[in-house]
């Protein structure tokens, strides 16, 4: 028999990067009465990371729930970037309805796609949302037909078309069903999610199961087990079981049992089916495990998410400035911190390197990668990683295959042949191309996902810092073959010291520098991009010699040229296979792998005669 409990109900909310879920929720949380009159309320409360407020956007998946009219809506804010996809996964088994949110002005993007694709898999009912009706450069109607045909292109059924549709100014709170009659509030929004988001539905009032969809980390209590409860009641105290991925059940009991209410935990003595429970006091457990009564130690489907498609190596910090500004640097403690991170991410898998001492991680795209080590970074850690490379599977012929982006560019129309330009060389195909009444235009391409590592600040560059480009995984394909990668080389410093204003002046017609003076250097550390194809090794330390003779004028002024400022993001973009990024709490360096320019020598007459 089908039971459903009629006093919750369970939404994601669910949108590309940037188009307005967060402050949606926020003001969602104002007209609720989460808020006290009076009180201080910082925008953006659900990026509780401070990567995720430098950033503005969500990183990782966080619950929440309002009470409206006496029902509970509990809310999963999802990450619209399909690197963090694992999270948007994990997040849609606690749902069972959706918020589908576009910009009225961008319209439906490529992790718009991503993202309403998890969401249809999942069989969620849809609520389209299209916000930002407020900018200057809206198009509400245009949007709402253009999320139609993404619909149509997913598959989807005539069901969806009769979704409702609600046209929103998420920022200020206000929303209605006429883009130019805009309710100033959110209370026909809200009242539809209670009257079309179904009640979540369980079979058994007395059989306990709950599917660990997150996992947290409370001072107080340790580890706090997050997920939807599946099946009957759970009572605080209740001795239960674990059931693992190997189906072992194994004892534990609860010593606190909580659920969300706003942002805050507020502990229970029960709670129900359909429910998100939060559990204290389980130290072994995996996202996937169900939780479940002693007598029925009865597992439910795993979450299951897409395989990586990048890996990593993170090795340990090796370098003559090694130690000096970390808390940890031993590598057992980086692959500690590793393995910590698998049990809280379900797209991450790690592995130990065959060819060393590394640890190879896999994951959907170098941007998760940057998180992961700028994240550990920040926590005091030291640590070198290498180039990400793609992950290639063979067919069922046995030839080698690889992954295929779907790329979006918008861009202003004198910038697009450069665009293509580059994106030809790296075996990018052309697939569709508009013309915009702005003077932009608009091109979509199908490419190789190794073809995107190192090509955005490229492409940002090329376009003066006015371009957009986002994709989202399209499948498999077969090799494309090779493409011409980093066009230059680097200038290594050929011995250990401080920069020097002198030699770095000398240098700056070879190439772009990455130091400034006064910065330390060591033998094999890059201190700038060559302008050539090969690598040089230079004296970046040298000083300028002295005499006992005066000038008949005073010595020319040494004016250099800013270095080039580098970001995590662009070090793992910029190096090549040789080299690694070396990342401390305090600095961010690139080097070769081989410091030793001898050492460099032999390897590579080693790598040619293999």
């Amino acid at each position: 028999m089908i039971y459903k409990n009629e006093n919750i109900r369970n939404i994601a909310i669910i949108a590309h990067v940037d188009h307005g879920k967060t402050t949606l929720v926020d003001s969602m949380f104002m007209q609720a009465g989460i808020y006290r009159e009076r009180e201080t309320v910082q925008e953006r409360v659900m990026d509780s990371m401070d990567l995720e407020r430098e950033r503005g956007i969500t990183i990782s998946a966080k619950n929440c729930a309002i009470n409206w009219k006496g029902i509970k809506i509990n809310i999963i804010d999802t990450p619209g970037h399909a690197d963090f996809g694992g999270e948007v996964e994990r997040g849609m088994f606690m749902a069972d309805g959706a918020i589908i949110l576009v910009d009225a002005a961008e319209g439906p993007l490529p992790q718009t796609r991503f993202v309403l694709t998890k969401a249809m898999a999942a069989g969620l009912e849809l609520i389209i949302v299209v916000n930002k009706v407020d900018r200057p450069d809206a198009r509400p109607h245009e949007v709402l037909n253009e999320i139609y045909d993404l619909l149509i292109d997913l598959g989807g059924d005539e069901a969806l078309f009769d979704c409702p549709v609600f046209f929103a100014n998420g920022r200020e709170g206000f929303a209605g069903k006429d883009p130019d009659n805009i309710e100033k509030n959110l209370h026909s929004l809200l009242d539809t999610i209670v009257e079309k988001v179904p009640a979540p539905e369980y079979e058994s009032e007395d059989k306990f199961q709950m599917l660990v969809s997150d996992l947290s980390y409370s001072d107080y209590l340790g580890r706090l087990v997050i997920g939807k409860v599946i099946n009957g009641k759970v009572q605080a105290g209740e001795p239960l079981v674990r059931v693992d991925r190997n189906g072992k059940a194994k004892p534990l009991r609860v010593t606190k049992l909580q659920s969300y209410e706003g942002l805050k935990l507020v502990e229970h003595n029960l709670i129900e089916a359909g429910d998100i429970a939060v559990l204290a006091g389980i130290e072994e457990v995996e996202i996937g495990d169900t939780i479940c009564s002693k007598e029925n130690p009865e597992a439910l489907p795993r979450i299951e998410v897409d395989e990586p498609t990048v890996s990593m190596t993170f090795y340990k910090n090796d370098s003559p400035l090694a130690g000096k500004d970390g808390k940890f640097v031993q590598g057992t403690k980086i692959k500690q911190r590793l393995e910590k991170e698998t049990m809280t991410n379900v797209s991450i898998q790690i592995e130990a390197d065959p060819n060393g001492d590394g640890i190879i991680v896999k994951g959907r795209g170098e941007f998760q990668m940057a998180i992961i080590v700028e994240t550990m970074r920040r926590e005091g850690y030291e640590l070198a990683v290498g180039r990400p490379h793609i992950i290639f599977k063979k067919n069922e012929d046995g030839k080698k295959t690889e992954p295929i982006e779907h790329l979006v560019i918008d861009c202003d129309e004198s910038y697009s042949g450069i665009v293509m330009e580059k994106l030809s060389k790296r075996k990018a195909l052309m697939t569709s191309m508009d013309y915009g009444a702005n003077g932009r235009v608009k091109i979509e391409f199908d490419l190789p996902s190794r073809a995107l590592i190192g090509y955005r600040d490229e492409f940002l560059t090329d376009t003066r810092g006015t371009g957009i480009m986002s994709s989202y995984l399209k499948g498999y394909e077969e090799y494309k073959g090779e493409f011409p990668d980093r066009s230059n080389g680097s200038l290594i410093a050929d011995r250990a010291g401080d920069a020097v204003a002198y030699a770095l002046f000398n240098l700056e017609p070879r190439g772009k520098m990455f130091v400034k003076p006064g910065d330390p250097i060591y033998e094999g550390m890059i201190v700038g991009e060559h302008n050539r194809e090969n690598d040089l090794c230079v004296n970046a330390c040298k000083m300028k010699k002295l005499s006992n003779m005066r000038a008949s004028g005073k010595d020319d002024a040494v004016i250099l040229t800013p270095p080039v400022p580098i970001t995590l993001e662009k070090a793992i973009q910029f190096i090549k296979e040789d080299e690694l990024v070396e990342v401390t709490p305090k600095a961010i360096r690139m080097r070769k792998r081989y410091l030793s320019e001898n050492e460099r020598k032999i390897e590579a007459k080693t790598s040619k005669s293999e």
